[in-house]
């Protein structure tokens, strides 16, 4: 197997180079900062151990660490080729050079487009609306794939404005998707980049923090004033084919693509800075209609006129949010990097910020606030960095936490996988690597009544940039009316069902087909296995849900499992069993497919004797077992 170790080792190299955003070199390109860094972390560590008087745990065995470090980082296990590649080979730096090798793979990006989606609520359709969150999962999609910077990635959500439909604007779904909800998108904001919880404060003064009602609407001055682009040249048609639906259906539906798909999905007003305070305000702070200017409730105080108009809101209190709130916005982020890499926050609930001084471990917070800063918020070397600790290398600490909140630091707590990670496992076993398929594709073609329109003349992208630049009602009656001529004379029927421009078509999945759990539908439809495991329904921020239920236990008896793995002889795990030469060999290739160790000498005899009871069907049965043990089912 020695031609393996090189492919780890180039692997671990060429991480660095991908996907940078930043054209500088940064210490994040410099492995041995990684490495000093995650030496400093396990010192720190080793500080917490002898104040609270704790043993230093042992490190866990190879084969708990292959299956750990792909699950937390690319979302899967290993696959049968994989886990006896890293198993059989004898190199002292294999476990560095694995990371290297994850970080570096299509499947961290994929798995870190999972963690995006949930904490953004990310959803491919709007409720009421013909409008599509398509773009702004592309976007996402693609600023996960090049890493971009997370100060850079949160300044182009909070401050994005333009076309929806433009790849470099589409970051404006971060609005558009709450749109008409702009208080709530605020609360949002506020708790999923600074760890703030403001949401009572829409309401009343909050009863259990420090944030009044007039802090909130101070605060929502610096996003307040958006609105559709142009939108007002197209309203009155759009009233017009609305009261007459009936009677000009085509018109309607055209009219419908303008409204929702265009309009509906753009994003102007860059933030007023001043905002009303509602009619039912109650506190003799303020009155109600009375107009407030922005200000900002804590970090270095940014203000804002409450006698004028200004058009840089939202970029403002983006740039307050990444660069004012001192040591906040690095803490938060590193905190929910922590708990992805070390499966328990610092402290928890990690949207609930506490001070670094008030935590478990006031250093160590400080350090990796300190650490994500001077990655340049790096996101992807700062978990690399973890990985590269000794701490993360700790055997599993069965016993509760010694800490009431956040981590004890003493061994991983065994957790239940979640239910992205057990479905990619699974068609890891089904169907081999899935990183190397195909990805799901951007579908920018033009739609009108389910059907697409002016294929090969026209798309999305190019209708919605005529579209927004059109300054009166007669522009808008006048092109209206000639893209429904377009329409009606049959235009692009030749080809219809291929993509404009060009473009690859649009990929298609069913609740079968064998793609990573980035690629489906979002959220997963309720007959998915996603759903069934708790997959976030994207209504609320980190929705996810590892609880139990009986529809579980009969999706992995009679569903997937069952179809698509047991009793498939096609399936990648009982291919790998090929060239085995005896039924000894058969077992370990399974247990190191599923289990990703090899078993026991004990449980090899249990085996031995299905097989020999059973015959073949004894390794449906070996597998059927081991996919619906607790041990593939949970991370240690």
């Amino acid at each position: 197997m020695k031609f393996l170790i090189p492919f780890f080792v180039v692997a671990s190299l060429v991480v660095p180079v991908l996907g940078q955003a930043k054209t500088a070199p940064k210490p994040g390109d410099d492995i041995e900062f990684l490495r000093k860094s995650a030496l400093e972390i396990d010192r720190q560590i080793a500080t917490f151990y002898r104040a609270k008087k704790l043993s230093v745990p042992e490190l866990t065995d190879d084969a708990t660490f292959l299956r750990r470090a792909f699950l937390v980082v690319i979302g899967r296990i290993p696959t049968a080729e994989e886990a006896l590649a890293f198993i059989e080979i004898e190199d002292e730096a294999k476990r560095e050079e694995l990371v290297g090798y994850l970080m570096g793979s299509r499947g961290y990006s994929s798995h870190m487009t999972n963690w995006a989606f949930d904490l953004l609520r990310l959803r491919d359709g709007r409720q009421g609306s013909q409008a599509t969150n398509e773009p702004y999962r592309n976007w996402i999609r693609k600023a996960m794939d090049e890493n971009m910077p997370w100060d850079d990635f949160v300044t182009s959500l909070v401050a994005s404005s333009g076309n929806g439909w433009d790849p470099e604007t589409a970051s404006v779904g971060y609005y558009t998707i709450d749109r008409g909800m702009p208080l709530d998108n605020l609360s949002n904001t506020m708790r999923i980049f600074l760890g703030t919880r403001m949401e009572c404060a829409q309401c009343h003064d909050d009863p259990f923090g420090k944030t009044e009602r007039k802090d909130f609407y101070e605060l929502a001055a610096f996003t307040n004033g958006q609105y559709q682009q142009n939108e007002q040249h197209m309203r009155p048609l759009w009233r017009e084919y609305q009261d007459d639906q009936r009677n000009r259906a085509e018109e309607y539906r055209v009219a419908q693509l303008f409204w929702d798909r265009i309009y509906g999905m753009s994003l102007r007003g860059g933030g007023k800075g001043r905002i009303e305070l509602p009619s039912d305000y109650q506190y003799r702070d303020g009155k109600p209609g009375e107009i407030l200017g922005g200000r900002t409730p804590f970090g270095k105080t940014v203000r804002l006129s409450d006698r004028k108009d200004s058009d840089d809101g939202r970029e403002k209190f983006a740039d307050w949010i990444v660069t004012r709130t001192g040591e906040q916005f690095a803490a938060v982020i590193a905190n929910r990097m922590w708990q992805r890499i070390m499966g328990k926050g610092l402290y928890e609930p990690v949207d609930d910020y506490i001070e670094a001084k008030q935590t478990v471990h006031p250093a160590l917070m400080s350090q990796l606030a300190k650490l994500m800063h001077d990655l340049d918020y790096d996101i992807r070397a700062f978990q690399h960095t973890l990985m590269l600790t000794r701490t993360f290398q700790f055997a599993t600490n069965p016993n509760a936490s010694t800490l009431e909140v956040g981590d004890d630091f003493h061994g991983r707590k065994i957790a239940r996988l979640s239910s992205e990670q057990i479905w990619d496992s699974l068609i890891t076993l089904s169907s081999g690597d899935p990183d190397k398929k195909p990805v799901r594709t951007a579908d920018n073609r033009i739609f009108v009544g389910g059907r697409p329109v002016l294929v090969g003349q026209m798309d999305m992208i190019q209708l919605s940039e005529d579209v927004l630049a059109l300054d009166s009602e007669a522009e808008v009656r006048k092109y209206f009316n000639g893209f429904l001529a377009m329409v009606k004379s049959g235009g692009g029927k030749k080809g219809a069902g291929s993509m404009s421009m060009g473009m690859a078509p649009v990929r298609q999945y069913g609740k079968d087909s064998p793609v990573r759990a980035s690629e489906l539908p979002s959220p997963a439809p309720r007959e998915h296995f996603l759903y069934l495991f708790g997959a976030s329904d994207r209504e609320v921020v980190d929705g996810a849900s590892k609880e139990p239920n009986v529809g579980q236990v009969l999706s992995m008896m009679n569903g997937y499992v069952q179809r698509q793995l047991v009793e498939n002889s096609g399936a990648h795990v009982y291919k790998s069993l090929e060239g085995a030469g005896s039924d000894g060999e058969k077992i370990r290739r399974i247990y190191l497919a599923i289990l990703n160790r090899p078993p026991s000498d004990k449980e090899m005899g249990w085996m031995k004797e299905e097989i020999a009871a059973r015959g073949e069907q004894g390794f449906r049965n070996i597998v059927a077992s081991l996919v619906m043990s607790s041990e593939f089912l949970f991370l240690q």
